[in-house]
């Protein structure tokens, strides 16, 4: 029988690895979306160079939610691991952030699709949602003393649902301005790497 130390390891590398699976699946995920649009018979060159360039919303679509799930995984990976304990309640609140995470491609497939205003809206609080959730994790892995601070990563946990919540008010009143506004998270994504 493990010792208990032997134990919480176990339990702490189960726990990241289901983390790190559920990660790696949301981003495989994404590129099924990427499809050419159904057409009648075989495409020549021209035609088929053609559908490739109108599936351009679908590409970046995919680039910019890969690139925030993986500052979201990147996040998680250094946080957890400096983790030194856990309670059922971190393992619930993780599984809610993955169950976040792994809803990721559903927005994107919609924002690839649409790209209208209500798309952009309902992708940027999605995003912000998760964004939320992983500081909330952080917060209270660090409040019961499971995770010790280091450095401005409180600040970088806002930084991704911050940029997100702003595009979501500025959506409202452009679209596109929008999106733009998720070039913000640029500088966290080069901070992270």
């Amino acid at each position: 029988m493990p010792s208990e130390p032997e134990a919480a390891n176990t339990g702490l590398e189960r726990l990241l690895f289901f983390s790190d699976a559920v990660f790696a699946i949301a981003i495989t995920l994404l590129a099924l979306d990427l499809r050419l649009p159904a057409q009648g018979g075989a495409l020549n060159d021209s035609a088929l160079a053609l559908a490739l360039l109108a599936a351009w919303p679908k590409y970046l679509s995919f680039a910019v939610s890969f690139l925030v799930v993986g500052l979201f995984w990147s996040g998680h990976h250094r946080r957890f691991s400096r983790l030194q304990g856990f309670d059922r309640r971190l393992i619930w609140l993780n599984l809610l952030l993955l169950m976040g995470v792994a809803f990721i491609p559903f927005p994107t497939a919609v924002l690839s699709e649409y790209g209208n205003r209500t798309a952009t809206i309902f992708y940027a609080l999605s995003i912000a949602a998760v964004g939320g959730l992983s500081a909330g994790v952080y917060a209270y892995a660090r409040r019961l003393g499971y995770l010790k601070p280091a450095g401005r990563a409180w600040a970088g946990s806002l930084g991704v649902p911050g940029v997100f919540l702003l595009s979501a008010g500025v959506a409202l009143w452009n679209a596109d301005l929008a999106k733009l506004t998720w070039l913000l998270t640029l500088p966290l994504i080069l901070a992270a790497g």
